[in-house]
This record gives structure tokens, sequence and C-alpha cells, in this order.
């Protein structure tokens, strides 16, 4: 397995993983319509591809993806912060040490680029996301909660 720099020739591949990320993430509450956001993320991880802020792990075709940024914050803070935005491998992969060759990976690149700390989300119902950020030191920082207004939020799935 080599962690590479994708070009662009395979964005449409990292879009196809993206979306089954975001519908699965439905089942762990995400609202996040995976299908309706196709376009608006394949320019975004185009963006990455160039920006050198996304990796794949490559055997004989793309078997996972992390898409990590740096930046400025919105307000001024005594930490530098780096953020994982999106890690998946694909289900049959899953439990091969992947992920975490991913992760690490990209954690190396935001510790060269300067970042402090490193900050991720992960819906809190999904307890296999949260066991494998916490065996590789995560820890929660703030939660964000939510409430519903209307009685029949299932409707709006699409």
């Amino acid at each position: 397995m080599e962690i590479r720099v994708p070009d662009t020739s395979s964005v449409d591949e990292i879009v196809d993983m993206w979306v089954a990320l975001a519908d699965g993430q439905r089942d762990h509450g995400s609202h996040l319509r995976a299908e309706a956001n196709r376009e608006r993320i394949r320019e975004s991880i185009l963006l990455h591809v160039v920006g050198d802020t996304v990796l794949v792990a490559d055997t004989d075709r793309i078997i996972g993806f992390v898409m990590f940024t740096t930046g400025p914050a919105q307000y001024v803070q005594d930490r530098s912060r780096g953020v994982i935005e999106n890690l998946y491998v694909r289900p049959d992969r899953r439990g091969q040490g992947i992920g975490s060759a991913l992760l690490g990976t990209a954690e190396g690149r935001l510790r060269d680029a300067g970042v402090d700390v490193i900050a991720l989300e992960v819906m809190a119902p999904n307890d296999d996301a949260r066991r494998f950020y916490r065996r590789h030191g995560y820890e929660p920082h703030r939660i964000e909660m939510e409430k519903p207004i209307a009685d029949d939020m299932d409707s709006r799935d699409g």
C-alpha cells in the first residue's frame, strides 16, 4: 500500500468515496445529503488535490482517503490548528491499518506545516469512529448540541 497525493485524474473516485462516507454518516444522525452535494464536494476535493491537502491509500486502486487543512482561525487563538476534514476507508478494507496510516501521514503533514493541535469532528453515535480517534490520542474538546424543531424531520430525506 502506498500513501500518496493523488492527481486530478483521481478526483471522481475520491468523490464517490466521499459520497459513500456522507451517506453512511446519515446512519449516525448526519443531516448531510450525500448525493445532493456531489458537485460541491468535487470542487472542494479538486482544490485539496491542487493544494496537496488530500492523501489517498493506493494498492491497485484507491482504497481510502484523508482530507485535511490548515488555515487562519476565525478568531485570534493561542494555538495554531489543523483540521482533519474527512477520513474514509472502503468497508472491505477496514481493520487493516489503512485509516491509521492515512491519519498518521496527514498528522505528519500538519505537524510539518507548524500546527499546534489537530481537530476533527465525529458523529456522536458513531462509536467505531470515536474509538478509532481515541486510540490515536484524540479527546473531546467541544460538544455540539442540536434540538429538532419540526416533528417530522424524516420527510426531508433525499
